[in-house]
């Protein structure tokens, strides 16, 4: 964990005060076989944060395909949204994956493993503005989650197994 969190930080710092983006159509989007792949900031993000519909638990985590452990609870989130599909559950998977790698990894790994759930890519620099935004004691370490709905929101800066995560979620939808 703590080797994540010194890569994410050091990444994060590498970008410096350069704007780096990625040419998208006004709608903020790209084309993956047929499906779009948002393109937000945080400002655009944020509205995926808190809460849009007063039935539904949201389930939002963050990864990025160069974290091994984030990878490896993927399936699990696929799985919760698969179970949860009916039951006002939404999850979104919000990838950190840099804008230069868009095309050579996030949009193969996105068709080589099928995730139907909702892909968004955060594509802003200012790590050091958006990260105490989305949890005051975030450390920027992924994968970190937020599970919320209009009652409750809690944050998680670990990663979880299908039990764990499907038992946090439980508690949000009882």
């Amino acid at each position: 964990m703590k080797y994540v969190v010194l890569i994410v930080t050091i990444v994060l710092f590498s970008f410096g005060n350069e704007t780096h983006r990625v040419s998208l159509s006004e709608e903020n989007t790209l084309e993956l076989t047929g499906d779009s792949l948002k393109i937000f900031d945080f400002n655009q993000l944020q509205n995926y944060l808190s809460s849009k519909d007063v039935n539904k638990t949201y389930v939002v985590n963050f990864w990025a395909t160069w974290c091994a452990p984030c990878v490896k609870e993927l399936p699990y989130f696929e799985q919760l949204n698969a179970n949860y599909l009916n039951k006002d559950v939404e999850v979104i998977l919000v990838s950190l994956d840099f804008p230069k790698q868009i095309d050579k990894k996030l949009k193969p790994f996105l068709q080589k493993n099928k995730l139907k759930s909702e892909v968004i890519v955060l594509n802003d620099v200012d790590s050091n503005t958006w990260i105490p935004k989305v949890n005051e004691n975030w450390s920027g370490a992924i994968p970190a989650t937020i599970i919320y709905n209009k009652s409750k929101k809690k944050f998680y800066e670990r990663s979880f197994n299908y039990n764990e995560l499907e038992t946090e979620l439980k508690q949000f939808i009882k």
